[in-house]
């Protein structure tokens, strides 16, 4: 049987840290001043302007950072 300390999630905060974007519950709402930044800056960085757009949500703003972030190396 699993230690208690074990099963505490406050043992292991990042567990579950990384949700995918489709899961967020704030997923849908328009992305935030700093992705609107960094995807901007990526996009332009990876000679890729189509992956930047302003009226999109924080759910698609996150995959097309990790997308742009991939294709430059940047991870």
């Amino acid at each position: 049987m699993a230690d208690e300390d074990e099963l505490n999630p406050k043992n292991h905060p990042t567990d579950n840290a990384e949700k995918d974007p489709d899961d967020w519950v704030t997923g849908d709402e328009p992305m935030t001043g700093a992705q609107r930044s960094y995807l901007k800056t990526l996009s332009e960085k990876a000679h890729d302007p189509e992956a930047y757009a302003e009226d999109i949500s924080k759910a698609e703003a996150s995959k097309r950072i990790d997308a742009l972030r991939e294709k430059s190396g940047m991870e």
